[in-house]
């Protein structure tokens, strides 16, 4: 018995040295690659993982000058605080349903527009059509919101025209539906270029033998999206989805702020923009850092819940 305790024992260690050896080995091989890995990992450290510290903020009356070790602990009080507001509802509602809006109209659009420029045959022009419906990307919503302004304001070119018409102005940006369809309808065009890179990655990915196949079987186009394309793409559809699932409660500052206006504030005031009024606003970084972290730990429960749906249908998650 000893024996045998004695040779396994020998044999763990020579497996541990081998392992450690293999794996000086991996660094010595790929030392420049790992030399690579240390920017992005000094990025998520520096700009990820430090700035944790200050989520202390919302558990103390934070004290600019004081700072976090010197504020008086209030436990709980920020967020019961929070919860109290009927503005901090309506910011959460209000972001909700803006997401909301934006997974119905935004989430299919690169979707159909991948599929639609898969099929096109003429090369150049499928190169052109790329190149032009990825470039509002690039452009900051500062911009953006500066062209929607002078198109679709009441003195705007829009207006212009339908007054030139005879049809009388429309207000575009004060008026909650017609807001509401510009805010999408926007954020559709901003990102469905971009969107659509992955999702065409995905598409040549698939094994062109089934389209040879489906061609000798007489199969219409129509038939091929349904019966090859889709099925082909489903694993990005499903974690695209999961991932946009988990931003439900987050929204970006730059495009509510932009779009946004006194007349339309009740609607287009979201959490962002929220914290935004209340930490820089009127510097009560407390209650921002409280609604952050609120922000997060719901986000995270919105992900880890979209994914266990999706594993327990048969799909394949994100982990």
């Amino acid at each position: 018995m000893m024996k045998v305790k004695a040779v396994l024992g020998d044999y763990r260690e020579n497996v541990t040295v081998k392992k450690k050896n293999s794996f000086l080995r991996s660094i010595k091989r790929d030392s420049l690659l790992y030399l690579l890995l240390l920017l992005p990992m000094a990025y998520i450290l520096i700009f990820k993982y430090a700035p944790i510290y200050g989520v202390l903020m919302a558990f103390q009356d934070y004290n600019i000058f004081q700072g976090i070790s010197g504020s008086e602990w209030v436990g709980l009080d920020v967020f019961k605080f929070i919860f109290e507001q009927n503005s901090f509802y309506r910011a959460l509602t209000n972001t909700l349903v803006l997401n909301f809006l934006d997974l119905i109209a935004g989430f299919p659009a690169p979707i159909l527009l991948a599929i639609l420029l898969n099929e096109l045959r003429f090369v150049r022009f499928k190169k052109i059509t790329q190149t032009i419906l990825y470039l509002p990307h690039f452009l900051s919503w500062v911009i953006i919101g500066g062209m929607v302004y002078l198109m679709f304001s009441t003195g705007g070119m829009a207006n212009s025209v339908l007054s030139s018409l005879g049809l009388g102005s429309i207000e575009f940006l004060s008026q909650k539906m017609n807001w509401l369809i510009m805010y999408v309808a926007v954020g559709v065009w901003h990102s469905v270029g971009w969107g659509t890179i992955i999702y065409l990655a995905a598409i040549i990915g698939i094994n062109k033998e089934l389209y040879e196949a489906s061609d000798i079987d007489g199969c219409s186009r129509l038939r091929k999206i349904w019966h090859i394309t889709l099925p082909g793409i489903k694993p990005t559809i499903i974690i695209l989805l999961i991932l946009q699932i988990g931003r439900m409660i987050s929204i970006g500052f730059d495009r509510p702020f932009v779009m946004g206006n006194s007349l339309v504030s009740e609607y287009s005031d979201v959490i962002s923009t929220y914290v935004y009024r209340i930490g820089i606003g009127s510097g009560d970084f407390s209650q921002a850092t409280a609604v952050g972290l609120f922000q997060s730990v719901v986000g995270l429960i919105f992900l880890v819940t979209a994914n266990f749906i999706a594993k327990k249908i048969g799909e394949q998650g994100i982990w």
